[in-house]
């Protein structure tokens, strides 16, 4: 905690030299501010994204294929002339995951506001994907409980249930083979949040690397300091 005491104090020394000339002084919580800015930046951007029809289908990073356990079962499908049922249940459970994806913002805003200035000098100060922990820490429940229902219902009125389930009965029809589960639903739920994460620390990175991806004064500043400070 005295750490974090300590980092805010330099950078409200810093900003309020900044912004001295404007007459602006900025206080602790605009300290925080800065940081929220840029994590409902990460965030949100990344939700857009992925929420887009073909967000998570045409990105090959998180693209959902056929768990590992059946993709064996999608190879001997493929080589027995059904090409077609197999293309229809990736694409479907893609599309499932792009609509839980829009399900994500109000969580990962609920998450910012309840962030603490231990939360703000970890995240400021810590590896490059600090924030994206953060958020794997404080939302996957929340994410997974919220998801769940919404790949179900889009699994169901994709087809994917429909698909996946043929897919499945007619490769344990394939006599001597290992049989898979015809139930998909968590898989694609858990598949969902960890391209979501993927795509928030690519947004965070960016975010920690280049300038003009700082989209606030505040936020310039409030990450330049960090950088000199993390290097001392």
């Amino acid at each position: 905690m005295k750490k974090a005491t300590l980092f805010l104090a330099l950078i409200f020394a810093v900003l309020s030299n900044t912004y001295a000339q404007s007459k602006l002084i900025p206080s602790n919580l605009d300290i925080g501010n800065a940081l929220k800015q840029a994590l409902e930046q990460g965030t949100g951007k990344s939700s857009d994204k992925l929420s887009t029809v073909d967000g998570f289908f045409k990105d090959a990073e998180v693209k959902i294929l056929f768990p590992p356990e059946a993709q064996k079962a999608e190879k001997t499908l493929r080589s027995l002339g059904l090409n077609q049922l197999c293309d229809n249940v990736i694409l479907s459970l893609n599309r499932a995951a792009e609509s839980a994806a829009k399900e994500a913002k109000p969580i990962f805003i609920d998450a910012i506001k309840q962030m603490t200035l231990q939360d703000v000098s970890n995240i400021l100060l810590g590896k490059q994907d600090a924030a994206t922990e953060y958020f794997k820490r404080t939302t996957t429940v929340q994410l997974s409980a919220k998801f769940k229902p919404v790949v179900q219902v889009n699994l169901d009125q994709a087809g994917a249930t429909k698909y996946y389930t043929a897919a499945a009965t007619s490769f344990n029809k394939v006599p001597f083979v290992k049989k898979i589960n015809p139930d998909i639903s968590d898989y694609v739920t858990q598949k969902a949040i960890d391209g979501l994460f993927l795509q928030i620390a690519k947004e965070e990175l960016n975010i920690r690397q280049n300038l003009s991806a700082r989209t606030t004064p505040l936020m310039k500043t409030v990450f330049s300091f960090a950088e000199k400070f993390k290097k001392q």
